[in-house]
C-alpha cells in the first residue's frame, strides 16, 4: 500500500527501505509519512512525558495563584469554586474534540500549598463562606450579579488553557496517534482535580477580602500573596514562611513559561515547514540536536514584547490576559468547527475517535468557546475610560483583520497549503 493512501484509520508500522528490507517504525511517524512529512523532530517523549508537559503548561499553581485577586473581586468564592466546575466541564468538550482531531493528525508544587495555608493560618473561613459568600464589593462599578459571576470566570478559563501542548509535541511523542489523545485528556482530568482542591485549600484561609484586596497593604493588592503572608504570621509572628511559599508558586511561572516558549516554538517550526511564515527557512531549521532554536528564540523575542503589556496597569494585564485566553480558544475552536461541518463526511478518524458522539461533542465545544469569547469581550470596569477600556475586541478584530487582508493581499499568491517534504516513492509493506 502506498503511504499517500489517507483513507487508512491505523497506519502501518512497516516500511520496505532501499536495502529491501522491513523496518519497524513508531505508529505515529508512520502517520506523519501518511500527511506527507519525513520525520525531522526527536521522537523521544513518552505518554508519561506528553502528559506532564501539557500538565506543567496548564500549571493550576500559577494560573490561579496570578488571577487569584481577579477572582476574589469579581464574585469570590462563589465564582471562584463553581466557576472552576463549569469551566472544567466545557472544557472536557473541548479537550476531546482536540483528542479525536490529534489522533487522526498527529503533527507539531500545588499539593503541598493546598495543605499548608489552611493548616498554618490561625483564621478559616466556614464552609457555608466557601459555598455562599458572593463579594459584590469590587469597586470597579459593577453590582450585577450574573454581571460578575461571568467576570469572574476568567480565572477559571485562564487556569485550564494550554492542553493543546500534546498536539503540538506529537511529533516528538512515541506513537502519538494514541499517545497524543492521552496526554489531553489526562492532563484535563487531573488539573481540574487538583485545582479545585488547591482553590478549595487556599480559599479556606480567606476570612477578610477587602483585606486581602488592599493596596496599601504588604502584597500591595495581591490576594495570594496577601493570603499566603498573613498564613504565616498569624502563626508564627513572620511572614517569611509565606514568601517562601510564594515563591514555589513563582517557580511554577516560570516552569510554565518555559513549556508555553517551547509549545510556540513547535507551532512557528510547523508553520514555516509549510512556508506560511516570513523566513521560513530560517525558523524552520534545526540544531544538531533536532531542535528548531531558531524558532525558540523568535517565541522568546515574541513573548518578552507581549508581557511588557502587565507593566502598563491592572487594567491592561487583565486585557491581556482576557485575550490570550479568547485568542487559544479561538484557535481550538477553529479546527474542531471545520471538524464538525466541512470534514464531517470526511474526517479520517484514527485509533482515539468519539464515534457518532464527535459530531455533538464537536458543537457543544464550538458553542462554549464562542460564548467565551462574547463574555471576556465585556467591560471589567464602569465607568469606560481609555485606561478601563477592554481591549480583547478590538485586538482580535484587528488580528482578524490584519490576516485576511494579508491573505487577499499578498499570502493567497504563494501560499498553497502543506508542503510535502518525503519521498512518495516510499512504500509502506
Amino acid at each position: 500500500m502506498v503511504l499517500e493512501n489517507r483513507d487508512r484509520v491505523f497506519p502501518s508500522e512497516d516500511i520496505v527501505a532501499q536495502d529491501g528490507y522491513h523496518v519497524s517504525i513508531d505508529t505515529g511517524e508512520s502517520r506523519l509519512r501518511q500527511l506527507g512529512y519525513k520525520q525531522e523532530l526527536n521522537r523521544s517523549l513518552s505518554v508519561i512525558s506528553n502528559f506532564a508537559f501539557c500538565f506543567a503548561i496548564i500549571s493550576v499553581l500559577q494560573g490561579i495563584t496570578t488571577l487569584y485577586s481577579q477572582g476574589l473581586n469579581y464574585g469570590g468564592p462563589i465564582s471562584m469554586i463553581y466557576g472552576w466546575l463549569i469551566a472544567g466541564f466545557f472544557t472536557m468538550f473541548v479537550g476531546l474534540s482536540m483528542a479525536e482531531i490529534c489522533s487522526s493528525y498527529p503533527t507539531s508544587g500545588v499539593f503541598v500549598l493546598m495543605i499548608l495555608i489552611p493548616t498554618v493560618t490561625t483564621k478559616r473561613a466556614s464552609v457555608e463562606f466557601i459555598s455562599n459568600h458572593f463579594n459584590t464589593d469590587n469597586g470597579v462599578g459593577i453590582q450585577s450579579k450574573p454581571y460578575i459571576f461571568v467576570l469572574g470566570l476568567l480565572m477559571s478559563n485562564y487556569t485550564l488553557d494550554g492542553y493543546d501542548a500534546s498536539v503540538h509535541l506529537v511529533e516528538e511523542t512515541k506513537n502519538a496517534d494514541r499517545n497524543g489523545p492521552k496526554g489531553i485528556i489526562s492532563a484535563i482530568v487531573v488539573s481540574f482535580i487538583v485545582g479545585w482542591g488547591y482553590l478549595l485549600g487556599i480559599t479556606f484561609a480567606v476570612t477578610d477580602i477587602p483585606h486581602l484586596l488592599n493596596p496599601d497593604k504588604d502584597a500591595g493588592g495581591y490576594a495570594a500573596a496577601q493570603l499566603f503572608y498573613d498564613a504565616f504570621k498569624s502563626r508564627y509572628g513572620s511572614g517569611v514562611g509565606g514568601i517562601i511559599c510564594f515563591g514555589v508558586a513563582g517557580v511554577a511561572v516560570f516552569f510554565c513559561g518555559m513549556g508555553t516558549i517551547t509549545n510556540n516554538s513547535r507551532m512557528v517550526y510547523a508553520f514555516s515547514r509549510d512556508g506560511a511564515m516570513p523566513y521560513s527557512s530560517v525558523w524552520h531549521k534545526l540544531n544538531k540536536n533536532e531542535v528548531p532554536v531558531n524558532a525558540v528564540w523568535l517565541s522568546v523575542c515574541i513573548s518578552f514584547c507581549m508581557a511588557l503589556t502587565s507593566l502598563l496597569s491592572s487594567v491592561a494585564f487583565e486585557s491581556m490576559v482576557s485575550i490570550a485566553t479568547v485568542r487559544i480558544n479561538i484557535s481550538y475552536a477553529i479546527p474542531i468547527f471545520y471538524r464538525v461541518t466541512v470534514a464531517h463526511k470526511s474526517f479520517t478518524r484514527g485509533p482515539f475517535n468519539l464515534g457518532c458522539y464527535g459530531t455533538v461533542v464537536g458543537w457543544i465545544a464550538v458553542l462554549w468557546v464562542a460564548t467565551i469569547t462574547i463574555l471576556f469581550s465585556l467591560p471589567v470596569e464602569y465607568p469606560i475610560t481609555r485606561d478601563t477600556f477592554n481591549y480583547t475586541p478590538a485586538a482580535i478584530g484587528g488580528l482578524i483583520v490584519l490576516v485576511v487582508s494579508w491573505w487577499i493581499l499578498d499570502a493567497r499568491y504563494w501560499f498553497k497549503g502543506p508542503v510535502t517534504n518525503i519521498d512518495t516513492t516510499i512504500r509502506t509493506n
